[in-house]
């Protein structure tokens, strides 16, 4: 059992560094279909292999200038993210108080994500035909990042692909600078869901040496994502991009099926 947490987090890091996702949105329904562990314990285990992966992935890119951060942007956007992490982390533990399962709660939160992806890979799709934007008020990146960071904390770090589409769109950002950038505004809003969590003792029971293989495994993820990050074009980002979303999709209308 160890080996699948290990290889999933594994995966899900390469291909989140490479994505500009922070993980969970590849781990969290990876994890469900298996369904190995409750989805309260996948969602803690999501969202803390996504903080470590972002946190080292993040510290790694500005230690050897991998990409320039346009920090006037990414600052109020993590701002932002960081209060919409703990309303999302609020909004997440309300919801499942009145859900009768925890399995109608991955249910739902599956759909909300399946919901999400799809116009997420409509508009990476016709992106070159899309008239994009370039918003520099900092209270709209403020207002932006909040809305992100509720989607991240309600699916547990799920929010990479939402956060790649505004940039793109809203921002004009480059692939493999929208990359690094979505990884800083995720890291900021799982803090905040991490902090929450701990403060509010609802950490879930869980084997601690899945935990501490799962971390293992972002981190060398993330090591190896940078590695095929910076040999490839935005070209090939925006490719492996659009896969991405497509597997997500037919990933997460197999756990709604298999949780009705």
């Amino acid at each position: 059992m160890y080996i699948i947490f290990i290889l999933v987090s594994f995966c899900a890091c390469v291909i989140g560094r490479i994505c500009g996702l922070g993980g969970g949105v590849i781990i969290k329904p990876v994890l469900d279909a298996f369904g190995l562990v409750s989805p309260q314990v996948i969602n803690f285990l999501s969202s803390c292999t996504v903080l470590v992966m972002t946190a080292y992935s993040v510290s790694k890119a500005v230690i050897k200038k991998d990409v320039k951060m346009d920090l006037s942007i990414s600052t109020p956007l993590a701002i932002g993210s960081c209060i919409g992490g703990i309303a999302g982390k609020k909004i997440f533990t309300s919801l499942i108080s009145l859900l009768p399962s925890a399995d109608m709660s991955a249910m739902v939160q599956a759909a909300i994500l399946l919901f999400m992806l799809i116009p997420v890979l409509i508009f990476t799709l016709f992106k070159s035909k899309v008239h994009t934007y370039s918003i520099k008020n900092k209270a709209l990146c403020v207002v932006a990042g909040f809305v992100l960071g509720v989607i991240s904390a309600f699916l547990s770090g799920g929010s990479g692909p939402m956060n790649m589409a505004v940039l793109l769109f809203l921002f004009s950002m480059p692939s493999k600078a929208a990359v690094i950038n979505s990884l800083y505004i995720i890291l900021f809003s799982q803090t905040a869901s991490f902090i929450q969590t701990v403060a509010s003792k609802s950490i879930p029971s869980f084997n601690v040496l899945i935990l501490i293989g799962m971390v293992i495994g972002a981190i060398l993820g993330s090591e190896c994502g940078r590695f095929v990050n910076n040999k490839i074009s935005s070209k090939t980002v925006d490719k492996l991009f659009i896969l991405l979303l497509l597997s997500l999709i037919a990933l997460n209308i197999f756990n709604i099926v298999k949780y009705i």
